[in-house]
């Protein structure tokens, strides 16, 4: 089966140094330091670079990772489908999934996961958008939850569209009393994530023009409640956000409607895989049975 050496190769590169590695594989050090040794000399290039702060690739070992990713992918395929075949419905699955998909999403798609696949593991990234696309395109992730448009070559499943909206204290009631206008942000901060800073999240802010200056930056989606609540400025959050954070606000629609549109991405090889399979299946099942009215019905590869 697979040399030992490719997955140490993967475990320092998730874990940074080799004693944490170690740990991983349930080795000793002086055995990853071993392995490494051999891979270098077989292949005929330094892999890693050791400093006081861990460890890191060479730009050979950068060249070959994505190859090295494939083939451990590849092993854990056969190994899945080989106990598939023998009914143990092995395997694992390795999702990235943005903060509100963690909060509202992930608790009863996993736990409805492991009644039906006790034997599959499941490991959780949290990322944002960027960050889970890559991962998936390297191999890292074997699928992620982003946000439209998704510029890497993957296969895009679009699940559902997730309304945009503004957040204010309390004693703010805009003009018309029932949507967010132009007119109502003049002179107004408003408080998102830094990461949100981008695609959807900015198309409103720029539509209205609000200038960066008038930007502040908050930890989390709870805490841009708070932030909100305490009159710092006024926030703008989708609405799965909104489904399991309170705070004393008011929430209303902007008058011109913003979405971002909620997707998986999956690396077409991975998808193979059949504990993959199964969790996409999961994963969309839960959608349209718990957004029947937001539901997305097309995949495509982007």
């Amino acid at each position: 089966m697979l040399p030992f050496a490719y997955r140490v190769f993967q475990a320092i590169i998730q874990e940074h140094t080799f004693y944490r590695a170690a740990q991983v594989l349930n080795v000793t050090p002086s055995a990853i330091s071993h392995s490494v040794n051999q891979l270098e000399k077989e292949l005929g290039f330094t892999l890693f670079i050791r400093s006081r702060s861990g460890v890191e690739l060479t730009p050979d070992g950068q060249a070959i990772q994505p190859l090295i990713q494939d083939i451990v992918n590849a092993e854990d395929r056969l190994e899945q489908a080989a106990a598939n075949i023998k009914g143990l419905n092995a395997g694992s699955v390795r999702l990235g999934a943005f903060s509100s998909v963690c909060i509202n999403w992930l608790p009863p798609i996993i736990q409805n996961f492991k009644q039906d696949y006790p034997k599959i593991a499941i490991n959780v990234e949290q990322a944002d958008f960027s960050s889970i696309a890559s991962a998936v395109k390297t191999g890292r992730l074997d699928l992620g939850f982003s946000a439209l448009p998704v510029t890497e070559k993957l296969t895009v499943l679009p699940l559902i569209k997730d309304e945009i909206y503004c957040i204010t204290p309390t004693d703010f009631i805009p003009a018309n009393r029932t949507t967010v206008t132009a007119a109502d942000l003049v002179d107004q901060n408003f408080i998102l994530q830094r990461g949100d800073y981008d695609k959807d999240t900015k198309a409103a802010l720029d539509h209205y023009q609000i200038q960066p200056n008038a930007l502040r930056f908050s930890i989390d989606d709870q805490s841009i409640l708070a932030m909100v609540e305490a009159g710092m400025g006024m926030g703008i959050l989708p609405e799965l956000a909104l489904e399991r954070i309170s705070g004393d606000v008011n929430v209303y629609p902007f008058d011109t409607r913003f979405y971002r549109t909620i997707c998986l991405v999956v690396n077409s090889e991975q998808a193979k895989a059949p504990s993959t399979a199964k969790m996409i299946k999961a994963i969309t099942s839960y959608v349209t049975q718990h957004y029947p009215d937001k539901i997305l019905h097309h995949s495509h590869m982007s």
